[in-house]
């Protein structure tokens, strides 16, 4: 039943990369794997002879190719196959187009943005390394990246770095590395390549692991005219595996020089400083001041023995004439007070309550009066008034 839905099915094109061929001599049928180059998906393709006659100068294993083929079921074993009847190369051309176009798309997206790149650390405590296994660009990497800094240390993942497999081992490598806690930095290499060679360094999903990576990324593909699209994506580009190594750890000889130089540089300053001091030091104790203290002392002395005879002149004659003026002061109270009224004769008359009397009229006949005069009281009584008084 399976086999009979399938033998309904139309034809169908599909586009993949062959990772195996057979061509057994004198057999009418070709038989071929065709594989996504992104995903890990592959299936048996076979065809006539003379259908893949018409192509075999240019297809071999490994080509991109689109072919239109005809789904078929094999009951025995309950597999699924494509049986071909038209099998077209996919050109560099093409293949460059396709790609100018994803990478508009991706630059539109902002993947590409100058303010998503980070910057690499200046030592990093591990080198994260994917490449291909015993490949010139591994050894590259490590053996100059260790002749620049002995101590640098490596994670590395030898993954393949082209055919059928590349794309979703070198994602996979990535995705590991970028989790792992001490890697600080990720160096992507490979060697020199075709176009179609390099292509999995421009295939979307690894464009896009590398940009959602948290670690910054150094793509190290090819040569310096090679630009796959992992050199946009990546936080660093490197023309060769060599420059990577160069860009990822720093020179042992060249910083033990730099730090000479700091070291001289810091000494000629703290010199200078000291030298400075020493002049300064040497102009303030050749100084008057400094050189006889107790010249500026006794010139203060005078100054302040003759401010306090100054002052003690002033306060004399403050003094002086505050008492003048309280002399006077007093005189002309002692004048115009009731008691130097008393002396010259005068007397107060005062009631008992001491009220003064003032007015005849005040008092009445026979009322106890005072009589103040200067040295005492007198107890007066009012009498009746004679008729010539009156």
């Amino acid at each position: 039943m399976i086999g009979g839905w399938i033998d309904r099915l139309g034809a169908v094109w599909v586009e993949g990369q062959i990772t195996q061929l057979s061509r057994r001599p004198g057999a009418g049928v070709v038989f071929l794997t065709l594989r996504d180059p992104s995903r890990d998906v592959s299936i048996t393709v076979t065809c006539f002879r003379q259908v893949f006659d018409a192509v075999a100068d240019v297809v071999t294993e490994g080509a991109r190719v689109v072919m239109l083929a005809k789904p078929e079921w094999y009951a025995p074993r309950g597999q699924l196959s494509l049986r071909a009847s038209e099998i077209r190369p996919v050109g560099v051309g093409e293949l460059l187009v396709r790609l100018e176009r994803l990478k508009k798309s991706l630059a539109a997206e902002g993947l590409f943005a100058a303010e998503r790149k980070r910057r690499l650390p200046f030592l990093p405590k591990l080198v994260g390394l994917v490449c291909g296994r015993a490949s010139a660009a591994e050894r590259d990497v490590l053996e100059n990246a260790r002749l620049r800094w002995p101590a640098v240390r490596f994670e590395v993942r030898n993954v393949p770095v082209q055919g059928a497999s590349a794309v979703p081992r070198v994602v996979e490598a990535v995705r590991e590395l970028d989790a792992h806690p001490e890697v600080d930095v990720i160096v992507v290499a490979r060697g020199g390549g075709s176009v179609e060679d390099l292509l999995p360094f421009s295939d979307e999903e690894l464009v896009r692991a590398v940009a959602a990576c948290r670690t910054p990324v150094v793509s190290a593909i090819g040569h310096e005219p090679d630009s796959p699209l992992l050199d946009l994506v990546a936080d660093l580009r490197a023309s060769t595996p060599t420059d990577a190594a160069k860009k990822v750890v720093p020179d042992v000889g060249e910083e033990m020089v730099r730090i000479q130089q700091l070291r001289e540089r810091s000494l000629r300053v703290v010199n200078a400083m000291l030298d400075r001091e020493e002049r300064g030091l040497e102009a303030a104790v050749s100084r008057p001041s400094m050189a006889r203290p107790h010249t500026m002392v006794l010139e203060r002395e005078t100054e302040v023995r003759a401010l306090l005879d100054r002052s003690r002149r002033t306060l004399r004659h403050e003094l002086d004439r505050a008492g003048a003026e309280l002399e006077h002061t007093l005189a002309r109270v002692v004048a115009l007070s009731p008691a130097a009224t008393l002396q010259r004769g005068y007397a107060v008359l005062q009631r008992a309550d001491g009220t003064v009397v003032r007015s005849v009229g005040e008092v009445a006949e026979g009322e106890a009066l005072r009589a103040r005069v200067a040295d005492g009281v007198l107890p007066v009584r009012v009498e009746p008034r004679a008729a010539d008084d009156a």
